[in-house]
């Protein structure tokens, strides 16, 4: 295409120089004019050429660049893609984690529901009283059987150990020195009133609840258990055996007292001399007394209603006011005639005891139990652990064997006698026997 352009463009020049006048000024701007026109034409042709040349390469070009640009675009939206899904799937992932810690966190709080709720039955089932204080004195824990054994009520929660303890000196001190020295306490015996004036003795163990770190305030543990009965069972084991050793060995010696109060017996008569016989009929009661201790005679077992016993009793004293407080009537196997005994040694004990005669002695039964009250001074209570052995009496004309036979003779029936005094005033004796 270029050649031939070229040839028209040689041939119109010619064609020119022909018909022009043949005159040197005249061919001269034709010639340079038809030169001028070429050259243009010529460049034009050539670059008409080239760009036709190069449409492929900038079709090629173009589309490379159409290609980048898609390419790129496509490249962000991938990357923009990845990291949308990227982030669904963290949001995804820490979705499951927390849906996997809730349930662990569920799971961890039943469980120490479960164990709380275990460790509440464990301190509530305890048979034993169980009281803890913080650091401060403060009570954290008293179970059913502490708010029993204390006597108090089941608000107590967040009272000091001085409060809730008003009415057990002995135990608030123990506590106190735990939570000061950490002193260890280990089946400690203690005393306590009840508020019904009967004495109960405790078994108390007072540790410390150490906590970390080392150094820091204290807590206090205690455990409380009611020892009573079996306190009172020891010390009735003890008493019936130290009775019947001391039987055994004075039986022999009685028996030769009996026999020199028969020969005295005999003389006061010749005598005739009736203060001498008195004293020697009063010396002769002791020691029968003394022998029907010493050697305890069979029972002779059989149904007795307790509440007709007692009635038939309250009748034979005279000038004496028994008041019985009994309900649905009570059948014990026992020997009506021994227990008989001991309820009239009791019975005149306690009329003997009232400040006045026309004062009352009171008894209260309840299942196969005997409570006898009376209304005078009480006893000692140096005297309490001594009032049931042979020849100890406080009464001026007293021997001292009363009470112990009454003993013998509930502890034979397989029962207990016990003695303690009232708060309101007087003594109470109790005899439980087996039902």
């Amino acid at each position: 295409m270029l050649t031939g352009l070229f040839l028209l463009a040689a041939l119109f020049a010619i064609l020119l120089y022909v018909l022009t006048p043949e005159s040197p000024m005249a061919r001269g701007p034709i010639l340079l004019a038809s030169f001028i026109v070429i050259l243009i034409g010529s460049l034009l042709a050539i670059l008409f050429v080239v760009r036709w040349l190069l449409r492929p390469y900038h079709q090629l070009v173009g589309e490379a660049q159409r290609a980048s640009v898609a390419s790129e675009i496509l490249k962000s939206q991938d990357e923009a893609e990845f990291v949308l899904e990227t982030f669904q799937s963290v949001v995804a992932q820490l979705q499951e984690q927390r849906t996997e810690l809730e349930k662990l966190s569920a799971e961890a709080r039943e469980r120490a529901t479960s164990a709380e709720k275990f460790s509440e039955r464990i301190v509530a089932s305890l048979p034993s009283g169980l009281l803890a204080f913080d650091a401060n004195g403060l009570s954290m824990v008293v179970n059913a059987p502490g708010r029993t054994l204390l006597e108090v009520e089941e608000k107590v929660l967040g009272e000091s150990y001085e409060q809730l303890l008003a009415g057990h000196a002995e135990l608030a001190s123990m506590i106190g020195d735990c939570l000061k020295r950490g002193t260890l306490y280990r089946r400690t015996e203690i005393e306590a009133v009840s508020s019904n004036g009967r004495l109960r003795r405790l078994g108390a163990t007072v540790a410390p609840i150490e906590l970390p770190p080392e150094g820091s305030p204290r807590g206090a543990l205690c455990l409380l258990t009611d020892i009573t009965e079996v306190t009172e069972l020891r010390e009735q084991v003890a008493l019936k055996r130290n009775l019947e050793s001391l039987g055994e060995m004075s039986a022999g010696l009685a028996h030769e007292f009996k026999n020199s109060i028969a020969t005295l017996h005999g003389y006061a008569q010749l005598l005739e001399s009736e203060e001498l016989l008195n004293e020697v009929r009063n010396l002769s009661s002791m020691v029968t007394a003394f022998l029907n201790f010493a050697r305890p005679q069979p029972l002779q077992m059989e149904d007795v209603v307790l509440s007709e016993l007692v009635e038939d009793c309250a009748k034979e004293l005279a000038n004496t006011n028994v008041v019985i407080d009994s309900g649905e009537p009570i059948v014990v196997r026992a020997d009506e005639r021994m227990l008989r005994q001991a309820l009239m040694n009791l019975l005149r004990n306690a009329a003997e005891a009232n400040h006045r005669s026309e004062e009352y002695v009171f008894v209260k039964l309840e299942n196969s139990t005997i409570e006898v009250r009376d209304k005078g001074p009480g006893i000692p209570a140096g005297d309490l652990p001594k009032i049931f052995i042979p020849f100890f009496t406080t009464k001026p004309n007293g021997h001292g064997i009363g009470l112990a036979l009454a003993h013998r003779i509930v502890t034979e029936h397989g029962g207990t006698l016990t003695a303690a005094n009232c708060p309101t005033g007087g003594a109470v004796f109790t005899i439980k026997l087996p039902a």
